[in-house]
């Protein structure tokens, strides 16, 4: 497990200590994490990010975060022997943390059970469609190949299954008759980055309570 000199404060030492904290997982560039920065910095969130942990050493997420001054973890996949082993010094890095919340901003692994139950209620995700239609990778392909006339995003918690919890918020967008994957993706992209830091917002703001498979939001 790498990681860069920064520390994270101690929250009696924090001037935004009564803010949420937020640590965010990403494996690639960390679109979504930037929308997030953005309204961080904008004060439309009452959070911090204290963290950014990635599974992939110099992804473009890891510029994002030294660019706004939020420390960054590394615990590269490939340096552990097993899934096991990595999930363990996973948790541990993000148990470090002390989090309020757990955002997953383009982190393409499957979170483990342990990870999963020991911050239940509080991880959160963003998928490129309506779920619970098309999970899983290459949703955008799948619903050009299946004829839907509709699309969008969903912002939900995270389970033991994947992308099956409880669903917070989602945004449609047109599927048009010339749309390809890329083209489609973008148009649902743009959604994502409105729909996922009000997502958070409403979080920290205490405004979500899940009862069974429905988030109410308050």
């Amino acid at each position: 497990m790498k990681r860069d000199k920064a520390t994270v404060p101690r929250q009696d030492e924090d001037p935004g200590a009564m803010k949420k904290r937020i640590i965010v997982l990403a494996s690639g560039r960390g679109s979504n994490f930037q929308a997030i920065l953005d309204a961080l910095s904008k004060g439309s969130i009452q959070g911090t990010c204290v963290r950014l942990i990635s599974d992939v050493p110099g992804c473009y997420a890891t510029d994002r975060a030294k660019y706004s001054g939020v420390p960054v973890t590394v615990v590269d996949y490939r340096s552990f022997p097993s899934k096991e082993t990595y999930e363990k010094a996973l948790l541990f890095a993000m148990q470090e943390c002390r989090p309020d919340l757990v955002v997953l901003a383009g982190y393409m692994r499957i979170l483990g059970r342990d990870i999963v139950r020991s911050f239940h209620g509080k991880i959160m995700n963003i998928h490129p469609a309506l779920l619970p239609s098309f999970p899983g990778l290459h949703a955008q392909r799948q619903a050009i190949g299946y004829g839907v006339k509709v699309a969008g995003c969903t912002v939900h918690f995270v389970d033991e299954m994947m992308d099956s919890g409880p669903i917070i918020l989602q945004k449609c967008v047109p599927v048009l008759p010339d749309d390809d994957e890329d083209l489609l993706s973008e148009r649902i992209l743009h959604e994502e980055h409105r729909c996922y830091p009000y997502a958070v917002k409403l979080f920290c703001d205490g405004r979500l309570k899940i009862e069974g498979r429905i988030v109410r939001v308050l």
